[in-house]
C-alpha cells in the first residue's frame, strides 16, 4: 500500500535487479579516489609533474564521489529498509562517516577554484559528521557490541571525519578550528585503538569477510599527521615524524598479514587501505615541501610510488568485478532483511557474520 519506502515490493529493496542495493562501504572508494588525487597535488608543489596529471585525478574522483553519492541517495528512495539495516548494523554504519569525510576531501579538491564552493561543503561535511558521529559513537557508549563485530571500522564516526575536518579547516583559515578537530581526532584514535588491540589479542580471529577492514588501521596517524601539518608551521618537527613513523610501521605490519586478509575474495572492502595508502606519501611530500631533509628524501617518493600500485591494484581489481558482475553483493533470497542474520559488508556471499566468526580460526 506504502509505495515510498519500498518495504511492499521486494524488488523494490533492491532497486529492481538481481543484487541487493549499493553497500555504504563504497563511500571507500570515493574517499581512496579523493585522497590520491590530493596526494597527486602536493607531489606536483614538490616534483615536476604537469599540472594536468592531479587536475584529471581529481576530476575523476569527484565524479567517482558523485555517483557513489547518488547511488547511495538513491537506495534511501527505493531499498530504504537494506538503508536502514545497515545503519542499525554495528560494522556497517561506521562507513557511513565516509560520506562526511568523502565531502571534506571534495571541499579541499575544490578550493582552488571555488573558495565558496569550499566552504559550502565543508559545513555539510562538519554538519553531517558531528550529527552522525554522535550518533554512532553515543549507540557504541551504550554497549552490547559482540566482540567478533569490533573492527577498526569503529575509528570511521570519530577518528577520520575530526582528522579531515582538521585538514580542510586549516586550509580554509579556520586554523584555531582545525586545532579543534585535531584534537578530538588524536585523543579519540588512542582510546579506540587500545579497544582494537585488545579485541585482537584476546579474542577470536577476525571473520573472514572482515579482515578488509584493518586497512582502516594505516589512517589514524597519517591521516592525522595531515592534519597536525595543516594546522602547524615550519619546519616538521619531532611529533610530525612521531605520527609518520608510527604510520609506517601500521604499513609494514599489514604488508605482513595480507596473505591474511587475502583469504576472502575481493570485495570493494578492500578500499579500507587506500585512504592511509595515499595519506602516508602525502604527509611525507608535504614534509619535504616544508624543509624536511635526510630520510624524506627517499621516504617520500617511495611511499607516492607504493601508494600508486596499492590503489591502482584495488581499481584493476574494482573494474574486473564490475565487469564480472561481482561488484555489488547479490540479492538475498529471504527478502525480510529486519529478521535475516545481516551479511558481511559488500560481498555477495549470504553466510552470516557469526559463522564466518567460527571459521576465523582455520
Amino acid at each position: 500500500m506504502n509505495s515510498n519506502n519500498g518495504t511492499n515490493n521486494p524488488n523494490n529493496r533492491n532497486g529492481g535487479s538481481g543484487h541487493a542495493p549499493m553497500p555504504v562501504a563504497f563511500f571507500g572508494i570515493a574517499v581512496g579516489a579523493l585522497a590520491l588525487g590530493g596526494a597527486w597535488r602536493a607531489a606536483a608543489r614538490v616534483w615536476s609533474i604537469p599540472d594536468a596529471v592531479p587536475e584529471l585525478l581529481t576530476a575523476a574522483a569527484l565524479i567517482v564521489w558523485l555517483v557513489v553519492l547518488v547511488a547511495y541517495a538513491r537506495k534511501w528512495l527505493v531499498a530504504r529498509d537494506a538503508a536502514i539495516a545497515e545503519m542499525q548494523h554495528p560494522v556497517q554504519s561506521s562507513f557511513a562517516a565516509l560520506g562526511p569525510v568523502s565531502t571534506m576531501l571534495v571541499a579541499q579538491a575544490v578550493q582552488a577554484y571555488s573558495r565558496e564552493l569550499a566552504v559550502a561543503l565543508f559545513a555539510i561535511g562538519v554538519a553531517s559528521q558531528l550529527a552522525l558521529g554522535a550518533y554512532l559513537h553515543g549507540r557504541f557508549w551504550q554497549g552490547g557490541r559482540k566482540p567478533e563485530l569490533t573492527t577498526p571500522a569503529i575509528y570511521l564516526p570519530t577518528v577520520a571525519p575530526s582528522f579531515v575536518a582538521g585538514t580542510a579547516a586549516a586550509a580554509l583559515g579556520f586554523t584555531q578550528i582545525g586545532a579543534l578537530f585535531f584534537g578530538a581526532g588524536v585523543f579519540s584514535w588512542l582510546a579506540i585503538e587500545s579497544i582494537v588491540l585488545h579485541r585482537a589479542a584476546v579474542h577470536e580471529p577476525l571473520p573472514e569477510a572482515l579482515r578488509p577492514t584493518l586497512g582502516i588501521q594505516l589512517a589514524p596517524p597519517v591521516v592525522g599527521g595531515v592534519s597536525y601539518l595543516a594546522i602547524t608551521h615550519g619546519v616538521p618537527d619531532l611529533f610530525a615524524y612521531m605520527l609518520l613513523g608510527y604510520g609506517m610501521y601500521q604499513a609494514l605490519t599489514l604488508t605482513r598479514l595480507v596473505p591474511w586478509i587475502r583469504q576472502s575474495a575481493f570485495t570493494p572492502s578492500y578500499w579500507t587501505v587506500s585512504f592511509g595508502a595515499a595519506a602516508l606519501p602525502t604527509m611525507a611530500i608535504r614534509m619535504l615541501e616544508r624543509g624536511a631533509t635526510g630520510p624524506m628524501q627517499w621516504i617520500a617518493p617511495v611511499a607516492f610510488v607504493v601508494a600508486n600500485v596499492v590503489i591502482g591494484l584495488l581499481i584493476a581489481g574494482t573494474v574486473r568485478a564490475l565487469l564480472q558482475g561481482k561488484l555489488l553483493p547479490a540479492a538475498p533470497v529471504n527478502v525480510a532483511p529486519l529478521v535475516a542474520p545481516v551479511v558481511a559488508i559488500s560481498s555477495g556471499n549470504v553466510r552470516p557474520i557469526e559463522r564466518r566468526a567460527a571459521a576465523g580460526t582455520r
